[in-house]
């Protein structure tokens, strides 16, 4: 089976070996096939100049912050951007995972968090961006994914984006057992206030490079045990709402975790088994900090409807893997260059 690439898509990964990265047979084509599956639902879906996001396209609030390193880190941890002492300015996008950006906030779904670090010196990974300064950090409020094997997920996106009704029935077998189970577990349940939640990378990353390069994920959690209660009138945008309230009255704070696999057994290519926190402890290694802010304004709403967010805007230091990472690179940017040329504006801060 062989697809054909768009002239402007990027060059498929290479795997690490020594991390535990393996190829699926096909892999690459099934990007692109599922990169044009997603490009052709977004252009169904949407008139020009109002494309939105695939998934994640309902933001609950996008908000500035400082992303503060810790001042002392062991040697293994403080690789890339972990810096000791050093100090970073970040957007961040909280967001639904829905892929229809009407619907209410009182939906059960899973939900998104996004940090984008600016001033990052380096190259980086993407070919056609190496120049960028910011690093991205991509994550949901659940440990792990709903799919390992590409040609799963293609069938997931191709039935999901199916004006068949049929097609939709029959998602759980194009997910398998193991892989509905997950989908329904991620997109379950209600949340008070985005900023009192756990975010999780569910993927792993490489932290460091050379021979002491290791494969780690990542996580952030509220700094306080604080959660609001569940208001008992829920309207439509009542995340954003939550948001408003607590970032109108304190500031909150939020640490960012690292998790250093300690075993091969925990495998890089399976998304889909979260790593034993009991045998691989997450490390503190940095804390986030978002100043009370108005952040619901139409300059700012649109920076967040604008921005782009991917997992390889990154140093090689958290360069991603697995099968799932791989698979972003392509389409992540594809849909970012369709929704940003439907739009017609240029992709901010990356």
């Amino acid at each position: 089976m062989s697809t054909t690439r768009h002239p402007s898509d990027l060059p498929y990964p290479s795997v690490d070996e020594m991390l535990g990265e393996a190829l699926y047979p096909h892999e690459s084509d099934l990007a692109l096939q599922i990169a044009d599956a997603i490009e052709k639902s977004i252009r169904e879906q949407y008139r020009p100049g109002q494309a939105r996001r695939d998934a994640h396209p309902k933001a609950t609030g996008f908000v500035e912050a400082e992303f503060r390193v810790n001042d002392s880190l062991a040697p293994s941890l403080a690789q890339g951007v972990f810096v000791p002492g050093k100090v970073y300015q970040a957007w961040i996008r909280f967001s639904n995972g829905a892929g229809d950006p009407t619907r209410s906030d009182d939906n059960d779904d899973g939900r998104g968090m996004a940090i984008k670090l600016l001033g990052v010196p380096g190259p980086k990974l993407l070919e056609n961006d190496r120049e960028a300064t910011t690093q991205d950090f991509v994550m949901i409020n659940h440990p792990v994914f709903l799919a390992n094997d590409p040609h799963r997920y293609l069938s997931l996106v191709e039935k999901a984006s199916s004006g068949r009704l049929l097609d939709k029935v029959t998602i759980p077998f194009a997910l398998g057992l193991k892989g509905t189970l997950r989908a329904k577990e991620i997109s379950s349940g209600k949340i008070s206030n985005p900023l009192q939640v756990r975010y999780f990378s569910a993927v792993p990353y490489q932290l460091g490079v050379g021979a002491e390069r290791q494969a780690i994920k990542f996580s952030v959690m509220p700094a306080t045990a604080e959660v609001d209660p569940m208001p008992a009138q829920r309207g439509p945008d009542y995340l954003r709402e939550a948001m408003k309230r607590t970032l109108a009255e304190r500031d909150v704070v939020l640490k960012f975790l690292v998790q250093p696999r300690t075993s091969d057994s925990m495998s890089v290519e399976d998304s889909m088994t979260a790593w034993d926190e009991a045998q691989a402890p997450f490390f503190e290694v940095a804390s986030i900090h978002i100043p009370r802010q108005e952040f619901d304004t139409p300059e700012r709403n649109r920076l967040g409807e604008d921005i782009a967010y991917s997992p390889w805007h990154s140093l090689p230091e958290h360069r991603p893997l697995g099968s799932t990472n791989r698979l972003r690179k392509l389409i992540y940017d594809r849909i970012s260059r369709v929704r940003h040329e439907m739009n017609s504006v240029e992709q901010p801060g990356r």
